[in-house]
């Protein structure tokens, strides 16, 4: 598993869900039901200090496991992908690439 943050642009169904991603130059169908949860971040780390009443997108923030096909190739393998959002901005940064996850080729 490779971990690390790049910036990535998604497309979100009108409920906010992830459907559509655009990432190193490629773009990509989620063809999988998105999962959500939600992880501590060390803000204390990052920050200065906390604003007052900045609780929920300081503390925590959210991360959605997605899987993924390429739209523009041909019998795309499926990659399996953690995303986060950033609560304040909406930007959204590509965490891990999930190898294990990955469909095995038979040789």
């Amino acid at each position: 598993m490779g971990m690390f943050s790049e910036s990535v642009d998604v497309v979100c169904t009108t409920s906010g869900v992830p459907s559509k991603l655009d990432w190193a130059g490629r773009h990509y169908t989620v063809c999988a039901e998105p999962v959500r949860w939600y992880e501590r971040r060390q803000w204390w780390a990052e920050e200065q200090r906390a604003p007052l009443g900045s609780g929920p997108g300081l503390v925590d923030h959210e991360i959605w496991r997605v899987q993924v096909r390429q739209s523009d190739f041909p019998d795309p393998e499926t990659l399996t992908l953690d995303l986060t959002r950033h609560v304040g901005s909406g930007r959204w940064r590509l965490l891990r690439i999930h190898d294990a996850l990955r469909p095995q080729k038979s040789a």
